[in-house]
């Protein structure tokens, strides 16, 4: 799609043409951490055992080790 060598056209101006963002370019992606990963099955066991609860009362819920 975009070529770092290209003799004519700079990253940017190939970004332009496309469309898009230059940052888009040089953007990786993170993997999610084991933590983060961890707090969201807390969430969803949490959620799906009292639905009602609806969306602020289930942090107050969360065992207190959460940093």
């Amino acid at each position: 799609m975009i070529e770092c060598n290209h003799p004519d056209l700079s990253i940017g101006q190939q970004c332009a043409v496309l469309s898009i963002a230059r940052s888009l370019f040089y953007y990786a992606p993170q993997a999610e951490t084991e933590q983060n990963l961890s707090l969201v099955r807390m969430i969803d066991v949490q959620f799906l055992e009292t639905p009602f609860f609806r969306v602020r009362q289930p942090l107050g819920t969360l065992p207190a080790a959460i940093p």
